[in-house]
């Protein structure tokens, strides 16, 4: 497995150096039908690339907070809901275990009864 990654890895870094040196990498700025070549031209070409990152990183902002609302509301809705059927079952099941409540506090004071102190 480890040389499978080794192999990738010299072939992703070969891939690198091969685009490194080919020049352009076989991408090319048109300005009206003309192939940009100089400094400037360059550089209105890294500003429009610059930018449609830019305004892509600001809608996945506004996308991500949307969904993180939208995935906040249906978690308290959920929440609620579970909330709100395990207060029913309790009352469902309150009247049936009222029987039980001074077996349980027999049985929590016997048991604490039989714990040996602890040396610190």
């Amino acid at each position: 497995m480890k040389d499978r990654t080794a192999i990738i890895l010299l072939f992703l870094f070969a891939l690198l150096c091969w685009s490194a040196f080919d020049g352009h990498g076989g991408t090319l700025f048109m300005v009206n039908g003309d192939p940009a070549d100089g400094p400037l031209e360059a550089l209105i070409g890294l500003v429009f690339a610059g930018g449609g990152i830019v305004l892509a990183g600001f809608i996945l902002l506004l996308v991500g907070g949307l969904l993180a609302i939208v995935f906040a509301g249906v978690g308290i809705v959920c929440a609620g809901s579970l909330a709100f059927g395990a207060l029913v079952v309790a009352l469902v099941a309150a009247p049936f275990l009222l029987p039980l409540l001074p077996l349980a506090l027999i049985w929590y004071l016997a048991r604490r009864a039989r714990r040996q102190p602890r040396i610190a």
